[in-house]
């Protein structure tokens, strides 16, 4: 696990870095989910720099769009895009759109408006299905995805056709745009809402590489039902007094605090 740990400190080094640079937010939407994404591009998703179009590749499709310089990163030193276009992340002159985009290798959708990424991804396990293809179909959603009506709708769509090729991986950092989650909409008790849907459900410490990994190498828990794996994490993870706060939805770490985060980090 430790080129998985080894790469959710770089993402996170890399998304502090490209937000303040980028006078742009989401740094903690970034920061919560590094050990998820590590742990997908070292260990788990069949998915080839090389070739990033192979037919028989696994679909990673990220409905929290927002959180995109995490993906960049981890697309860049996995080898599908330069390093060097990090550097201009979300300025005129960069190929790194402030939201994830398809136009890049890697990338399977392009997301921004919560709610998007798992009806889509249930469309990919259907076609999955009707090509018989063994790819994996993963979305990854945030406590914002988890408020919307057009996620909802596949997770019952996804049950009823019995999509086992289809996992949902939940953000859980319990901290969304306007405020905490519980005080938006409350998703407590999550896991049982998701069972009585009819998906088989995991949880786990979203910040443990073995915990994460371990999740996924059960899947499909239940090879008549999707699956969802709970990652209960800590937004703006890493940065002391940002971290489950609201504020760290829409800001970056600022010039003169820049060096002594970034510093902090490396020790983690």
């Amino acid at each position: 696990m430790e080129k998985c740990k080894q790469l959710a400190k770089q993402i996170r080094i890399d998304s502090v870095r490209m937000t303040n640079a980028a006078r742009s937010g989401h740094v903690g939407s970034m920061l919560s989910m590094a050990e998820l994404i590590a742990v997908l591009y070292e260990k788990f998703l069949n998915v080839d720099p090389k070739n990033p179009d192979m037919p028989d590749r696994d679909r990673f499709v990220l409905s929290k769009g927002h959180a995109a310089a995490a993906v960049y990163s981890a697309l860049a030193h996995k080898g599908f895009i330069p390093v060097e276009w990090l550097d201009r992340y979300y300025c005129d002159d960069g190929k790194l759109m402030g939201h994830i985009s398809h136009k890049l290798p890697g990338v399977e959708f392009s997301t921004g408006s919560l709610g998007h990424g798992l009806p889509v991804a249930t469309g990919m396990a259907i076609a999955a299905r009707y090509a018989k293809s063994d790819r994996k179909i993963i979305c990854m959603s945030s406590d914002g995805d988890m408020n919307e009506g057009s996620t909802w709708e596949a997770i019952m769509f996804a049950s009823q056709e019995k999509l086992s090729n289809l996992t949902l991986i939940i953000d859980y950092n319990k901290v969304q745009a306007l405020g905490h989650s519980e005080d938006v909409i409350d998703l407590s008790d999550l896991r049982t809402k998701l069972e009585n849907f009819g998906w088989s459900v995991a949880e786990v410490d979203g910040h443990s590489c073995e915990e994460i990994y371990g999740a996924l190498t059960k899947l499909p828990f239940d090879s008549k039902r999707p699956s969802a794996i709970i990652a209960h994490t800590i937004k703006c993870k890493g940065i002391k007094d940002m971290e489950d706060t609201v504020r760290s939805h829409y800001k970056y770490v600022a010039d003169e605090e820049l060096d002594s985060v970034i510093e902090t980090l490396k020790n983690a």
